[in-house]
C-alpha cells in the first residue's frame, strides 16, 4: 500500500510526458508546409541580432520600435535586392534557353578543334577510350540542353503558378523575424530553461550551435555573394552576355568545398582561349585564380574568426545530402547537423575525460581499504628509535 502514490505519481508523469509528445508531433505536423520559412527566419534573426541591438540603441529602448526598424532595413538592403536579381537571372536563363533552340551550338567542331590541339599520346588515349565520336558527343549536349530547357519552363511556371504561396511565405518569413528579433533573447533562454537535459550542456550546445550558424551564414553565404559578385564583374568586362547568371551559378558553387568556383572560370576561360578570344580567356583566368579564388581565403578569417572545428570532406558530404533532402536550404542544414553532431560528441567526450580524471583522483586519495590517505608523508619512526638507543649508549 505504501508504494501506491508513488506509482500513480510515476503513471501520470507518464501520461503527460505522451500526451506532450504527442501535442509536440501534431505542431511539427501543422507547421511542417513552411519549415523552410521558419529555418531561413531563424537564421535571419540570428544573423540580423547586432543591428536589432544598433536599432534598440537609436529608439532609445523601445523594443517594437527598434524591431521595425532592423526590420525595414533587411527588407530594402537584402531581401528586395535578391529578389531583383533573382528575377534577372531568370530571364537571362530563358534568353539563353532561347538561343540555344534556335541556334544550336556546334559542339563537335568546338570538341573537334580542341581534340586537334592536344598532343599525340593524349589524342590516342582519347581514341582509346572511345571519346572521340564527335556526333554523339553533339547529340548528347542537345539533349542536355532540351531537358534543361523543360526544367527552367516548368520552375517558371511553378513559380507563376504559386504566387500566392510564395507572397504567403514571404510575408510570414518577415512576420516571423519580427517576433525573433524582438524576443529572439528570452525565447532562446525558455528553450534552454526547458530542455531535458543539463543546463551546462545545453549552454555550450547552444554555444556551438550560434557559432555554427555564423559561421555557415557569414563564412559560407557572404563570401558566396562576394564571389559571385566578382565573378560577374570579370565577365562583364570582357563583354560576355548572361554574366548575371554566370556570377550566380559562381557563387551557388563557392558554397560547396573542394568545388568552389573553379567549376565555372576555368572552364568559361579555356573556351574563351580555344574561340580565338586570347585576352578575354587570359583575363577570366587571371582573375579567377589571383581575384575571385582569394576572396575566400581573405574574407573568411575575417568574418568567421576561427574555423567551425569541421573537416572540409564532411562539410561536402552532408553539404551534398542537405541539397537531396531540403533543397536549396540543405546548404545551411547539412553543415549545421554536422556541426551539433560533432559538438555533442565533442561534449560527450569532454564529459567522459571529466569523469575519468575524477575516478583517478578519488583512487589517489583513497586506498585499497577505503581510508583516506594522509597528505603528508609517514613519520621515520623506525629511524627515530635507532637514533634515541644510539644516544642512550653514548651517555
Amino acid at each position: 500500500m505504501t508504494g501506491e502514490p508513488h506509482h500513480t505519481s510515476e503513471l501520470k508523469q507518464i501520461s503527460f510526458l505522451l500526451i506532450l509528445a504527442a501535442v509536440t508531433f501534431m505542431l511539427v505536423v501543422i507547421v511542417w508546409p513552411f519549415a523552410t520559412t521558419l529555418l531561413w527566419s531563424a537564421l535571419a534573426a540570428i544573423m540580423f541580432q547586432p543591428l536589432y541591438h544598433w536599432s534598440l540603441k537609436k529608439c532609445r529602448g523601445r523594443r517594437n520600435w527598434a524591431a521595425t526598424l532592423a526590420l525595414v532595413i533587411i527588407l530594402f538592403a537584402v531581401l528586395l535586392p535578391a529578389l531583383w536579381v533573382g528575377t534577372l537571372v531568370v530571364q537571362e536563363s530563358f534568353e539563353i534557353v532561347n538561343a540555344v533552340r534556335e541556334e544550336p551550338i556546334d559542339v563537335a567542331a568546338w570538341v573537334e578543334s580542341l581534340y586537334s590541339a592536344l598532343p599525340q599520346w593524349a589524342q590516342t588515349f582519347l581514341d582509346d577510350i572511345g571519346l572521340t565520336d564527335f556526333a554523339a558527343i553533339q547529340q548528347r549536349v542537345q539533349q542536355v540542353l532540351a531537358e534543361s530547357a523543360g526544367s527552367i519552363a516548368i520552375l517558371a511556371v511553378s513559380f507563376t503558378g504559386s504566387a500566392f504561396g510564395f507572397l504567403l511565405s514571404f510575408s510570414l518569413g518577415l512576420y516571423v523575424v519580427f517576433f525573433l528579433l524582438r524576443d529572439g533573447k528570452r525565447i532562446g533562454e525558455t528553450i534552454l530553461h526547458s530542455a531535458p537535459v543539463e543546463r551546462e550542456i545545453a549552454d555550450r550546445l547552444a554555444e556551438r550551435f550560434l557559432g555554427i550558424v555564423r559561421a555557415t551564414v557569414k563564412g559560407s553565404v557572404v563570401v558566396g555573394i562576394v564571389q559571385g559578385t566578382l565573378g560577374a564583374i570579370t565577365f562583364l568586362i570582357i563583354g560576355m552576355q548572361s554574366a548575371l547568371l554566370l556570377g550566380v551559378i559562381m557563387g551557388f558553387f563557392s558554397l560547396i568545398p573542394a568545388i568552389g568556383t573553379g567549376i565555372v572560370w576555368v572552364p568559361v576561360g579555356a573556351f574563351l582561349l580555344i574561340s580565338g578570344d586570347i585576352w578575354e580567356g587570359i583575363f577570366v583566368l587571371a582573375a579567377g585564380f589571383f581575384v575571385i579564388s582569394s576572396a575566400d581565403n581573405i574574407l573568411r578569417p575575417i568574418l568567421v574568426g576561427r574555423d567551425t572545428g569541421i573537416p572540409d570532406w564532411i562539410i561536402l558530404v552532408t553539404t551534398f545530402g542537405g541539397l537531396s533532402l531540403a533543397g536549396f536550404s540543405g546548404i545551411v542544414i547539412g553543415p549545421l547537423v554536422a556541426g551539433l553532431f560533432l559538438a555533442s560528441w565533442s561534449i560527450l567526450q569532454e564529459q567522459r575525460a571529466e569523469d575519468e580524471e575524477a575516478a583517478e583522483h578519488y583512487r589517489t586519495k583513497v586506498g585499497a581499504d577505503g581510508r583516506v590517505k594522509s597528505d603528508s608523508p609517514p613519520e621515520p619512526v623506525a629511524a627515530n628509535n635507532s637514533e634515541t638507543a644510539a644516544q642512550a649508549r653514548q651517555g
